[in-house]
């Protein structure tokens, strides 16, 4: 599965990108996320943005610690990302010695794993201790009524690992602190979403690209909106 991840990432750059221009939605949980680390550890030393693609959260996160690592399993997406230092690697396999960080964060990311449980380790390995570790996942989308917003369609948008595995990886690991944030967004914005061919891979993961993002524009043509999207962010530190 990870490499039909990292593949349908390679492909996805130029649409990602496209979306983030117009919605800026992973540069506002990078934000949201970023204001809870700094909250609960002032500066820090250093710091991995655990799959960080292009850039949106290595952005805000280069606010926190002296160096920041940006580390993705895609390297055309990774090469449109501004940090320093900029590592190829799968965040389930890290290659970096034990306490290397103050922190890692999965800004929209470690939901992306299908064993969450293997990066939380993963995680707790390379962090210093009393490092914090942080993440945000999404819990779905629901009408204005509060229904699944894919309740009545063919398909469901599922992320390899649902937040409630998420936050049970974590919790194994860390003493938690968790929260939610709910955004108030168009049904075209979830058109746009999964017009990027990661995201309609979850709906039509056999599919090419091209194809499964037409597929996933004419399934959803009928969502009316206003929708709410709604997040699950986690915050954790060693014991």
């Amino acid at each position: 599965m990870k490499d039909a991840i990292r593949r349908n990432f390679d492909v996805s750059v130029g649409s990602y990108e496209a979306f983030e221009s117009e919605t800026g939605q992973f540069a506002e949980l990078a934000e949201r996320l970023a204001t809870v680390v700094d909250d609960a550890t002032g500066d820090l030393e250093s710091l991995l943005d655990a799959g960080a693609g292009t850039g949106a959260s290595t952005r805000r996160l280069e606010g926190l610690a002296e160096a920041v690592v940006a580390l993705d399993i895609s390297w055309p997406m990774l090469r449109e990302n501004p940090a320093g230092r900029r590592v190829q690697a799968d965040f389930d396999h890290l290659p970096f010695g034990n306490g290397s960080f103050d922190a890692v964060v999965f800004t929209a990311s470690l939901f992306l794993t299908p064993d969450p449980d293997r990066a939380a380790s993963e995680a707790a390995r390379v962090l210093r201790a009393g490092g914090v570790v942080a993440a945000v996942a999404p819990q779905g989308w629901t009408t204005a009524d509060g229904r699944d917003a894919f309740a009545d369609l063919s398909r469901d948008s599922r992320s390899p690992s649902a937040a409630a595995e998420v936050e049970s990886a974590l919790a194994g690991r860390f003493t938690l602190e968790t929260g939610a944030w709910t955004d108030e967004v168009s049904a075209e914005r979830l058109r746009r979403f999964h017009s990027i061919p990661a995201v309609a891979a979850r709906l039509y993961p056999t599919l090419p690209p091209d194809e499964r993002v037409q597929e996933a524009r004419a399934l959803l043509a009928d969502v009316e909106g206003p929708l709410e999207q709604r997040w699950r962010w986690l915050i954790g530190r060693q014991a």
